[in-house]
């Protein structure tokens, strides 16, 4: 799994991790059960604390996206949230409202922007789609 970082984004690298591993891991790029990158090589491979890919673990697996093994390191866990299908919209509903004030502030028309999401959600599918077959 390659990991591109972005220090100007005005995100804390360890949400970028996450945001990652997540996309990742919805897509079907890493499937269930694939390894993750040790703590140690992947904090000197991106050139990070070792803290911060930890407190990226830490996160994704509170979410449910990645388990831990003793011994053996941190793994994809099958796609089942265990999160309540309300809490998970609630967590949806945060990131459009971000979306939204985006596209008020550059004053993009309702209709264009519900037209780039739904773009947006079909190019996903397809991608989705093209791993599984992979």
């Amino acid at each position: 799994m390659l990991f591109r970082l972005n220090y100007k984004a005005g995100k804390a690298v360890y949400l970028q991790l996450v945001d990652q591993v997540k996309a990742a891991a919805a897509s079907g790029s890493v499937q269930s059960g694939e390894p993750l990158p040790g703590i140690r090589p992947l904090a000197e491979e991106l050139r990070v604390n070792r803290n911060t890919v930890a407190k990226a673990y830490a996160e994704l697996e509170a979410q449910g996206i990645i388990e831990t093994i003793a011994g053996k390191g941190c793994f994809v866990r099958e796609n089942h949230s265990p999160y309540k299908k309300e809490v998970r919209r609630r967590l949806v509903a945060g990131t459009i409202d971000d979306a939204v004030v985006q596209a008020h502030h550059l004053q993009i028309e309702k209709v264009d922007f519900l037209r780039l999401a739904e773009e947006r959600f079909d190019a996903f599918q397809d991608r989705r789609t093209r791993a599984e077959r992979a």
